[in-house]
């Protein structure tokens, strides 16, 4: 069982920065794929960024590209977000997520359908 809690929302103003961090517990932390997915209000959940156990392996959704940017520390049992030029449409709750698989050590994953474990979500709101 892993449980994920996020924290280093807030509010912002349009083209500041913030970083979000996901705290995991439970050992092997380096095997989990993890995520970064959002929600905003009247709109499905989406994938913003994922990462490979190890950390090789990255992605970034099209509209978050040269913007943000995912990494982890293993040693620390956490994930991070960084955002940078954040847009009012950025505005939503970020979720992290924790996916186990027989490859997710070198892979990352972006269906939010094959994450095991979800945080309880942060709010990152940039106002105009």
């Amino acid at each position: 069982q892993v449980q994920l809690v996020e924290s280093g929302g807030g509010l912002v103003q349009a083209g500041g920065s913030l970083r979000l961090s996901c705290a995991a517990s439970g050992r092997t932390f380096s095997n989990y794929g993890m995520g970064w997915f959002r929600r905003a209000p009247g709109k499905e959940r989406e994938v913003v960024a994922a990462i490979s156990g190890s950390g090789g392996r990255e992605y970034y959704a099209d509209f978050v590209k040269g913007r943000f940017t995912i990494s982890r520390d293993n040693a620390k049992n956490t994930v991070y977000l960084q955002m940078n030029s954040l847009k009012p449409e950025d505005t939503a709750a970020y979720y992290c997520a924790a996916v186990r698989a027989f490859d997710s050590d070198r892979n990352y994953y972006t269906s939010q359908y094959l994450y095991n474990y979800w945080g309880q979500g942060t709010q990152v709101t940039v106002s105009s």
